[in-house]
């Protein structure tokens, strides 16, 4: 009778999962300049870029730009703005408030270079 004996039924896929491709932006990249001359230097160990997504609430997650593995093992997470918006603020501080990792926020302006304070838990 025609088709696909049963066992062999192709079945059409409900989702499909995608990988994620993400790009730095130019600030970013930066970023990940200085932290490339601070694993020379031997004050960082590694840094991965959007390594890891944090689960805050329900329906709420936060991918941090950086984690950082310092020489000493102390692991940080960065978060590198241009400008912070609200929502972003409010993320990062319930994160350091959540998770035992130190959080750093790094702003870079032209006047003054990197700008680099750690978030209170």
């Amino acid at each position: 009778m025609g088709g696909q004996p049963a066992h062999e039924a192709r079945v059409s896929p409900i989702a499909r999962v995608l990988p994620r491709v993400s790009r730095m932006n130019r600030t970013e990249a930066a970023y990940a300049v200085l932290l490339e001359v601070r694993r020379r230097a031997g004050e960082v160990a590694e840094y991965h870029y959007e390594a890891l997504t944090l689960k805050l609430a329900d329906d709420t997650r936060y991918t941090p730009d950086f984690f950082v593995v310092l020489a000493d093992g102390v692991c940080e997470l960065h978060e590198v703005k241009g400008f912070m918006r609200d929502d972003a603020r409010v993320k990062v501080r319930v994160a350091a408030r959540l998770f035992p990792f130190r959080f750093r926020v790094a702003r870079h302006s032209k006047a003054t270079g990197w700008q680099i304070e750690e978030v209170p838990a």
